[in-house]
């Protein structure tokens, strides 16, 4: 299998992504034309650290770069006030100036934490994504979207900040564990899901392959990164058809909450229940037929994936706490909820026109 590019076409700010096999191995030769000085800093967290980051410093040091690295605590908790800053003065500690390269080498939470650092420090600085989960490659790592969590509500603190270059490396997904890789596998389903059925059905007959076939992987990939830069494209800020790529988050991103950030519920798991639960407010409202939402739960419960709030262990807050918490999601506009819900698979779009009595008879449905 051959690294295939993918180009995300923003002028000034246009960057290549690069999936395949092999790619932390070459990052030397990747990096070198962008690396001014030949010096870069790397973010990480300790358990990404012990698995990749070796590697990667040796390719880079092949190349004459210097390489310092940081280590974060892994988790989503990590996404808060207090890590930023400690990357952050790190980072000045490092003497990286607005020339020099941060690398991302991580999953959602380090790409998210490193960029948002990247895009303060010195009012700019480039940085590059080195995605090691499934969800950041197809998804957290491409578009510019960085950012830490709020007590109140996840990303609400950020800003978008393009990355330089991203190294989406297949082979660095062997090392997750499978609850991971499949909470990944989440925001790839999203992504037929939002517009394209035909991927969909590709996906209800090959997922269940994609841990084991690196090439069904690196197709499944390539395709949802092609379809989130063309939706970046034309859409880099969110102010119309890129809140498309938030189908689930609302539902996901308040239960995520919900749960504390902690491993109660996985960003994936929170997504997989997210699109459901849009899916089913869809059909309960007379937009899309009964079979959607039943086959939507029945290919996340194939993947192994949770699909229904009842699935998610523990203790949660009651239907009204659970709509408070969306009331805080950043797709919130002039004080009424935003939801991506969907004529149909592949058919999605966004309104705020849902009536309450109908989200709270989808939220007590899903209880169990």
């Amino acid at each position: 299998m051959s690294i295939e590019t993918v180009r995300v076409e923003l002028g000034d700010r246009s960057y290549d992504v690069r999936v395949g096999r092999g790619l932390i191995a070459r990052a030397g030769a990747e990096i070198v034309a962008l690396a001014g000085r030949r010096r870069v800093a790397i973010v990480t967290d300790r358990t990404v650290a012990s698995h990749h980051l070796a590697d990667l410093q040796a390719a880079l040091a092949a190349q004459g770069i210097d390489a310092p690295a940081l280590e974060l605590p892994p988790g989503e908790a990590t996404k808060c006030w207090a890590e930023l800053g400690h990357a952050t003065e790190w980072l000045i500690a490092q003497r990286i100036e607005r020339k020099d390269l941060v690398i991302a080498l991580g999953g959602g939470v380090i790409g998210d934490l490193a960029g948002f650092a990247a895009s303060v420090l010195r009012r700019g600085v480039r940085f590059v994504q080195i995605p090691t989960s499934l969800l950041a490659q197809v998804d957290s790592s491409v578009g510019g979207k960085t950012g830490i969590n709020s007590p109140q509500g996840k990303n609400l603190i950020g800003a978008f900040h393009q990355p330089a270059l991203v190294l989406a490396d297949i082979d660095v997904l062997g090392t997750l564990t499978p609850r991971d890789f499949r909470a990944g596998y989440g925001e790839v389903a999203k992504y037929g899901l939002l517009g394209d059925e035909n991927f969909f059905e590709w996906l209800e007959a090959n997922g269940l392959r994609l841990a084991s076939d690196p090439e069904a992987l690196q197709r499944a990939v390539r395709h949802s990164i092609q379809m989130k830069a063309g939706i970046v494209e034309r859409d880099e800020t969110e102010q119309g058809e890129r809140a498309l790529l938030n189908l689930g988050h609302t539902f996901g991103h308040a239960l995520e909450s919900a749960t504390g950030y902690s491993d109660r519920l996985l960003h994936g798991e929170g997504v997989a229940i997210g699109c459901t639960l849009a899916f089913e407010l869809s059909a309960r409202m007379g937009l899309c037929s009964q079979e959607s939402p039943s086959r939507v739960a029945a290919h996340f419960r194939a993947m192994g994936l949770p699909a229904c709030i009842g699935d998610i262990p523990g203790d949660l807050p009651d239907d009204e706490a659970l709509i408070a918490l969306m009331g805080q999601d950043k797709k919130v506009q002039d004080g009424k909820l935003r939801f991506i819900l969907a004529h149909g698979i592949g058919r999605a779009f966004v309104t705020d026109q849902v009536d309450l009595s109908d989200l709270r008879a989808v939220l007590a449905q899903s209880r169990g």
